[in-house]
């Protein structure tokens, strides 16, 4: 059981009631992704609130009422789910840290430099945002918070999103591994041939065309044909 000196205030408000939980931040965090959880380590008392800094307990029928079981497992899951965690300063930062680091692979994953082709290094557009002066917020989508940002990206950067398609012709010397390596990215069509080479279709973000051209290339010891067939916008 977490101590009540290092839990943190859970909050979930229903028709003006407040509904508080003392929780373990690390622990809420994970039952927040949907992943298991020890209750018993969780919480650090079974007792909902009305104000849990004060120990002013909720009444049992607003609790009944609001989630319609007086099962703390339940409770503890709604209130985590749907409420707010009033975590530390530290702890925000950690998790917009980490949460940064996400839209930084995303946007160097699905654009590039229109001027030389290649993607941004992760270096770059993290000084752009920080030129920037981006706010990036921890518990935020970072898929939405990436599209989002690409739009401010491209007041300093030259910096575009395609997709490209690319077919890819591997000998048959290579082409079982070349098959296994080839699934991690989008494949939109594949034959195999008489001879036991592979014809590969893919459609890649422009983030990626590098790297697996340079695999494939690695991989077959640059014997694989490889075509850059169109880019769609």
């Amino acid at each position: 059981m977490v101590k009540l000196e290092d839990a943190v205030v859970a909050r979930y408000t229903y028709q003006g009631n407040r509904f508080e939980l003392l929780v373990d931040p690390r622990l809420a965090m994970e039952l927040r992704k949907g992943k298991e959880v020890d209750f018993e380590e969780l919480l650090a008392v079974d007792e909902v609130f009305k104000d849990a800094l004060r120990g002013e307990r909720q009444s049992e029928s607003l609790v009944k009422e609001a989630f319609g079981t007086e099962d703390i497992k339940e409770i503890a899951k709604r209130i985590i789910a749907k409420g707010e965690l009033q975590l530390t300063t530290e702890q925000r930062r950690e998790l917009r840290e980490k949460k940064k680091k996400e839209i930084i692979q995303i946007i160097c994953k699905n654009a590039y430099n229109p001027q030389t082709n290649a993607p941004h290094p992760p270096a770059r557009i993290e000084n752009a945002l920080e030129e920037l002066k981006i706010n990036i917020h921890e518990f935020e989508p970072a898929d939405e918070q990436a599209a989002r940002i690409l739009k401010e990206l491209k007041r300093i950067l030259p910096i575009a999103l395609d997709k490209f398609e690319i077919a890819i012709k591997v000998p048959a010397t290579y082409a079982g591994r070349a098959s296994a390596m080839l699934h991690e990215y989008e494949i939109k069509k594949q034959e195999w041939q008489n001879d036991g080479s592979l014809i590969v279709l893919l459609e890649v973000p422009a983030g990626l065309k590098a790297e697996l051209i340079d695999r494939v290339s690695k991989l077959t010891h640059g014997e694989a044909e490889v075509k850059i067939l169109n880019k769609e916008a």
